[in-house]
């Protein structure tokens, strides 16, 4: 089995972006603010939506189930106020939860959560519980920066992180360390910002890690887009860590850091693979998503990543790990929705 460990609900009904609409100008005119949550979109709208995208894309490249969560982009913490976070992170994930009851053997779900900048994850506590423990969902996405653009909360090892933390560890699921949209004019959102989030969550890892593992032994984390800049420059890290005194970050760091294979052509992915172990790489297109065009060097689209790690020179045992048994590992909750909806 093939299973996609980063996909994104990128093609929802333009019905979401109408309520998106009105909940934003309700802001500034309560007149203007959406009656209801209910968005009135029908099962037959979202199957329309993902079997001419998602699924067709997966049938097409020969992968078999996608971890599912909504649009990363759409998220857009720092937009409005923490309540408008909460209201819009409920709906997201409500839409996903949908896809997975009308995809069961396709779609297992994974949560945004309602950060806002400034306030506190223990505000995202509710959500993931009830994401994990009502919906199904295997994990969440957990963003660095809710400032969209501008770092202004703390590393992701201060004990402002804590109480997110304490309920991923108990309720065994992990996070992606996934930013959202940027305001910050400086920072292209996926061009730069998506890479810069990876690389800052990575390096905060090696500044603060070992107080936070320690305290959460069982913490995971996937870093997605091939870990943003840290494979080309493991070097740079491994030395920062070793002036900083250090173990090698190979024998502490790996134990809870994992990366994708969201990495767009060929020569990059052999990059990842040849210097991140295989056992904490995950396969992941993240499409539809942020490279949706065809690459003229190959005639295949740049987000086909099953052709890179077919490529791979490394063993049938290890393209095993990377494309199924790696998930078990890191997403233990995958396996028990498999067993649920007949896969397992």
């Amino acid at each position: 089995m093939i299973i996609d460990c980063h996909g994104h609900y990128t093609t929802e009904p333009g019905k979401l972006f109408n309520f998106r609409d009105k909940q934003l100008a309700g802001l500034a005119d309560a007149s203007r603010k959406p009656s209801s949550d209910n968005l009135g979109i029908t099962d037959d709208e979202i199957r329309v939506s993902i079997e001419g995208a998602q699924r067709k894309q997966q049938k097409e490249r020969g992968t078999d189930l996608t971890i599912f969560s909504p649009r990363a982009s759409g998220m857009a913490h720092h937009v409005g106020t923490e309540a408008v976070s909460q209201q819009w992170t409920r709906i997201c994930n409500d839409l996903v939860y949908r896809v997975t009851e009308l995809f069961p053997t396709n779609f297992i779900g994974v949560c945004q959560l309602p950060q806002h900048p400034g306030v506190s994850p223990a505000n995202c506590v509710k959500e993931l519980e009830r994401c994990v423990k009502e919906l199904g969902f295997v994990g969440c996405n957990l963003s660095p920066d809710p400032s969209g653009g501008y770092w202004q909360d703390p590393p992701m090892t201060d004990r402002y992180w804590y109480p997110i933390y304490e309920k991923m560890c108990e309720l065994d699921v992990p996070a992606m360390v996934h930013v959202s949209s940027s305001c910050n004019p400086c920072f292209h959102a996926t061009g730069a910002h998506y890479i810069n989030g990876d690389t800052t969550a990575f390096m905060q890892f090696i500044s603060g890690g070992e107080k936070l593992f320690k305290d959460f032994p069982n913490l995971r984390f996937i870093i997605p887009h091939g870990g943003g800049a840290v494979p080309y420059h493991w070097g740079r890290y491994r030395g920062l860590a070793q002036d900083m005194g250090k173990p090698p970050i190979e024998d502490w760091l790996l134990k809870h850091v994992y990366f994708d294979t969201c990495v767009y052509h060929q020569p990059g992915i052999n990059l990842l693979a040849e210097v991140i172990p295989t056992d904490n790489i995950l396969f992941a297109s993240e499409m539809v998503g942020a490279v949706k065009g065809i690459d003229p060097k190959s005639g295949h689209n740049y987000d086909d990543t099953r052709r890179y790690v077919d490529k791979l020179a490394v063993s049938a045992a290890d393209k095993e790990k990377i494309f199924e048994t790696n998930v078990y590992k890191v997403y233990p909750r995958v396996k028990e929705r498999m067993k649920k909806v007949g896969l397992a």
